[in-house]
């Protein structure tokens, strides 16, 4: 008998249809080949339900990941469907990945703030990240390297209430990855699903496994 699979949600960026006057859900092809190399059950999240919370039920969600792309505030319906699913999350003690933009979501609602940098060595290009020692017994490694696609910045000072950092570049400081100390809540600023190597896969099916 085969174990049934985790069902993991995700959320979609909003984009405007070439050729269309629509805009239109969509999500890299990355994630899907990435969960279901986890063995994880991917979910798509459209952006226009008019019941989040009932979706969210009926499919018996095991968890959910704010994806990445595009800044808060470029489109006003992502960044509520965003909200409804992170309050689900914490209303039902699911665990709530954040990557990158999702990351950046979760401060926010955790009354943080996102600045910006003109560092280029956070723009399409790799670096090694230090982790907390809490956490590298996790990965059994005190640092690794990702790959890195932003410029809106965490600094440790505008880090939101009940988050934690585990993961930091140190040449900035700027915080690559926290952990909230009250609910099954991640971030990280990283993009597993472009770069599906054996740590990233660790750290998410691990993170959903065990929460």
């Amino acid at each position: 008998m085969s174990v049934k699979k985790l069902r993991i949600g995700i959320s979609l960026r909003v984009v405007n249809a070439v050729n269309y006057d629509e805009k239109r859900d969509a999500l890299s092809h990355d994630w899907v080949l990435f969960l279901e190399m986890m063995k994880l059950s991917p979910i798509l999240i459209p952006n226009n339900l008019s019941n989040v919370k009932e979706f969210l039920d009926d499919l018996e969600i095991n968890g959910i990941i704010l994806s990445g792309g595009d800044n808060i505030g470029d489109d006003k319906v992502r960044d509520t469907t965003e909200e409804h699913l992170l309050n689900y999350c914490m209303s039902n003690n699911l665990p709530l990945l954040g990557i990158c933009r999702g990351m950046q979501v979760i401060n926010k609602n955790f009354s943080g703030t996102i600045s910006k940098t003109n560092n280029d060595e956070h723009v399409k290009t790799s670096h090694e990240v230090h982790l907390a020692e809490s956490f590298s017994q996790f990965l059994n490694k005190k640092t690794f390297v990702v790959n890195s696609f932003h410029r809106n910045i965490i600094k440790p000072e505008n880090l939101g209430n009940d988050l934690t950092s585990f993961a930091t570049f140190e040449h900035d400081k700027t915080i690559e990855g926290f952990l909230s100390n009250s609910y099954p809540i991640m971030g990280i600023m990283w993009h597993p699903e472009r770069d599906p190597n054996n740590d990233n896969q660790l750290l998410i099916k691990q993170f959903f496994e065990k929460n």
